[in-house]
C-alpha cells in the first residue's frame, strides 16, 4: 500500500494539474486520470454525481460502468446517503453491492462536499481483496478535500449551483 508521502505528492500533483482550470468536468476527468495513472492495484476510478434523482456516472477511467446508482444502493449510494467514507475489503460481502466489473474485489468510496452539499462520490475499485487501508483512506480524503475546494471555483452549467462565481 502507498505511504503517506505518496499521497502528499499525489495531492501536490493534483493541485498543480487543476491550477488555472475552471471547468468542472475537465477537473474531474483529469483527477480520475491522475489517480488511475498513479495508484497501483486498481482497476477503476471515477465519479458518480448527484443529479437530484440518483447518482449518475461522471468522468472515469476503466471499463464501462454502471450509469445510474440509486441513493442508498450499493457502496456508492450508501456512502453518498450516509455522507461517510466506505472502505470495503470484500465487495462480495457488502449487502446490495452493485457489480459493474466482476474483477473488482475491494472498493473505497469518498463523498464529495462542495459548499456544504454532497455533490457525489469518488469511487475506486481494485481487483485485490483488502486493497485499501487507513493510510489510503486518509490520503484519498486529503486529495478529495483539495479537489472539492477547487470545485468551488469551477463553472459548468449543470453543476454551477455548487460553484462560487
Amino acid at each position: 500500500m502507498p505511504q503517506l508521502n505518496f499521497y502528499q505528492e499525489l495531492t501536490d500533483n493534483l493541485s498543480a494539474l487543476l491550477s488555472g482550470e475552471n471547468d468542472f468536468i475537465a477537473s474531474l476527468a483529469n483527477t480520475s486520470a491522475l489517480i488511475y495513472e498513479k495508484l497501483d492495484k486498481i482497476n477503476w476510478v471515477g465519479f458518480y454525481l448527484n443529479d437530484g434523482n440518483s447518482l449518475v456516472l461522471g468522468p472515469f477511467q476503466g471499463k464501462v460502468a454502471c450509469v445510474r446508482i440509486g441513493f442508498g444502493k450499493g457502496v456508492c449510494g450508501t456512502a453518498f446517503s450516509e455522507n461517510k467514507i466506505l472502505r470495503v475489503n470484500d465487495v462480495h460481502q457488502f449487502s446490495g453491492h452493485i457489480a459493474c466489473d466482476s474483477a473488482s474485489q475491494s472498493e473505497i468510496v469518498l463523498p464529495l462536499e462542495v459548499n456544504g452539499q454532497i455533490i457525489g462520490v469518488l469511487d475506486i475499485d481494485s481487483p485485490i481483496f483488502g486493497r485499501f487501508d487507513k493510510k489510503d483512506e486518509n490520503g484519498l480524503k486529503a486529495l478529495c478535500d483539495v479537489l472539492c475546494e477547487h470545485l468551488k471555483t469551477c463553472h459548468t452549467a449543470k453543476y454551477c449551483e455548487f460553484c462560487v462565481r
